[in-house]
């Protein structure tokens, strides 16, 4: 006779929040050493991600930095998965990027189809009601990143929900 055990997780808000806490410290910490965003301006860049993510409207973030040709010099990239395994975080970290003379920091959201297929008013009210902070416009910078190279870095979950860090260097 045997027997089969199968455990099944669903995570919640509180399983997003969870896995966007290693994001949010790379973001700070990424911050802090650019000098490039104060840590209120990164706070209001959460907030507005935060509200998609809770939201399932998410796809990607990166965290680039580029130069005054607006080409980038190093990049962080966090994938959400909905469907991942893992269950807990690593650590946040292997953030190593300088304060380097004539570049910017951006942060460039990629959106689900359920978010681009919105109407504009519906996202308008979106914003609205989740007290967005940042002014999103279209990304005009390369951000395949083809020019660098890429290594896994960090996986960041609770409970199935995942978010992959990819380096660009």
């Amino acid at each position: 006779m045997s027997t089969t055990i199968t455990s099944t997780t669903t995570y919640t808000i509180v399983d997003i929040r969870k896995t966007f806490e290693g994001f949010s410290a790379d973001f700070r910490m990424i911050a802090t050493r650019t000098g490039k965003k104060s840590i209120g301006e990164v706070e209001n860049y959460l907030n507005d991600i935060m509200a998609w993510a809770e939201n399932k409207y998410l796809k990607y973030v990166d965290i680039t930095l580029i130069d005054a040709n607006s080409k980038p010099l190093k990049a962080a990239r966090y994938s959400v998965d909905e469907n991942g395994k893992a269950i807990q975080s690593e650590r946040a970290g292997n953030n190593d990027w300088q304060n380097i003379a004539n570049t910017k920091l951006m942060i460039i959201a990629s959106m689900k189809d359920s978010w681009l297929k919105m109407p504009e008013e519906g996202r308008a009210k979106f914003k609205l009601e989740n007290n967005f902070k940042i002014s999103w416009g279209r990304s005009q910078i390369d951000n395949s990143y083809s020019h660098l190279s890429k290594e896994a870095a960090q996986l960041y979950a609770s409970k199935g929900y995942e978010l992959k860090k990819e380096n660009f260097k």
